[in-house]
């Protein structure tokens, strides 16, 4: 263990920690044992993780023969929360190797917002400058690039219940347009604050080495982004939504201009479709279980007011639970008030 730091989730529910990466090398939930063993060793990292789990901060244990000490030091989501610890173990004196970039985040599934920590934004290359730790879904696909995990995500997102995990490699651009490849691990988790109860997605990223040299890295577009790509039009902008919350999930083509679908900081309650068109919508998304649908709904713009677009709609099966809507969305030549959709 000494040649390696632990990568160590504390994501929580009714799940004990588990390991998510040994060095650079990512692993699936692992329990502590099945590669600490039974002896001193395991009850010592078991230890520390509980110590930094719940002081938030970092810690040092020194073996009872006091030859060995274990480090641990937390990954904090943004709101404080401890997501995961380092630890690492070796001989008094001993300078432990260097810690692969890893940052924590959240997808509140109950408000369709995201947040990262400070970590992830550095693993992510985001200029101080440009940081918001809080941000709508969508927001989170704007780095990863999209591959085979694509629906297996997504529906992840719209289905979650408490106990659901998910763990995948997905390539990341980052802002300075280096290719990384990132193991992602979450657990859905029930979190009780302000007197509501939400699902949330937890989770940590962490860099496992450049995109184009980690086998587990996937590949950058696959056969059905290029389908997708294939039909686009001058003027429409597609982006699949979350049919429960009618909140957009990630955009296939760029976002249409104008329109304010990213999170306002300052205004998080701020209203994304027109109340007027809001029974108009919950009925457009109920009619695709019967087929594609359009009409028109007002939206969000940007700076304030609203943008009146035209929708065709289709459903898209994400597995064989769960499906999303891939709305095409155009701004509308002559605003007129939604009709019934058909």
């Amino acid at each position: 263990m000494s040649n390696h730091w632990l990568l160590i989730e504390t994501f929580g529910g009714e799940h004990p920690p588990s390991i998510i990466g040994v060095g650079s090398t990512p692993k699936r939930m692992v329990p502590l044992r099945s590669i600490l063993g039974r002896g001193r060793s395991l009850r010592a990292v078991e230890e520390i993780v509980t110590e930094v789990t719940a002081s938030g901060t970092a810690r040092e244990l020194v073996t009872h023969e006091g030859r060995r000490h274990v480090l641990g030091y937390p990954l904090h989501s943004y709101r404080g929360d401890v997501h995961g610890v380092w630890v690492w173990s070796g001989r008094i004196g001993e300078t432990p190797p260097g810690r692969g970039p890893a940052g924590a985040w959240h997808f509140n599934l109950s408000t369709d917002t995201i947040g990262g920590s400070d970590d992830l934004l550095d693993l992510y290359g985001v200029a101080p400058e440009d940081r918001q730790t809080e941000r709508a879904t969508a927001e989170a696909f704007t780095r990863l690039v999209p591959n085979t995990d694509d629906a297996a995500a997504l529906a992840l997102m719209i289905r979650s219940r408490p106990g659901d995990e998910h763990q995948a490699v997905w390539a990341i651009r980052r802002d300075d347009g280096q290719m990384r490849a990132g193991h992602l691990s979450c657990r859905a988790v029930e979190e009780r604050r302000d007197g509501h109860v939400d699902v949330v997605l937890r989770g940590i990223t962490h860099d496992i080495g450049p995109a184009d040299t980690t086998p587990a890295a996937p590949p950058p577009v696959v056969l059905e982004q290029r389908v997708l790509e294939s039909e686009a039009r001058p003027g429409e902008h597609r982006a699949l939504f979350n049919l429960r919350t009618m909140r957009i999930l990630r955009w296939i083509d760029d976002p249409l201009p104008d329109l304010h679908w990213t999170l306002d900081p300052a205004h998080p309650d701020s209203r994304w479709i027109h109340p007027d068109d809001q029974q108009f919508a919950e009925q457009l998304s109920a009619s695709l279980r019967t087929g594609r649908t359009n009409g028109q709904l007002r939206l969000a713009a940007e700076g304030g007011g609203w943008l009146t677009v035209d929708v065709l709609a289709n459903i898209v099966l994400l597995d064989q639970h769960t499906t999303a809507g891939l709305f095409t969305l155009r701004r509308a030549a002559q605003p007129i008030e939604p009709p019934s959709p058909h």
